[in-house]
């Protein structure tokens, strides 16, 4: 998803740790004060590409579908 002009996107948080350490964005903070451990926030000045990180969004997301 997109909010306030940044990719948004769930993933698991060690690999948010990654992302975030790495200097790519932070923790995204839906406004209620409290970062959410699995939600990843892209910085628009990173040069991480973006298409991958949305398709590990994806899979993510996926893999808690039942059946």
């Amino acid at each position: 998803m997109f909010v306030r002009g940044r990719l948004v996107v769930k993933l698991p948080a060690p690999r948010v740790d990654e992302l975030v350490a790495g200097g790519h964005g932070d923790r995204f903070d839906a406004n209620k004060g409290t970062p959410m451990k699995e939600w990843f926030s892209l910085d628009p000045g990173s040069a991480l590409p973006w298409p991958p990180l949305a398709r590990e969004a994806l899979d993510f997301a996926m893999a808690s579908v039942p059946g």
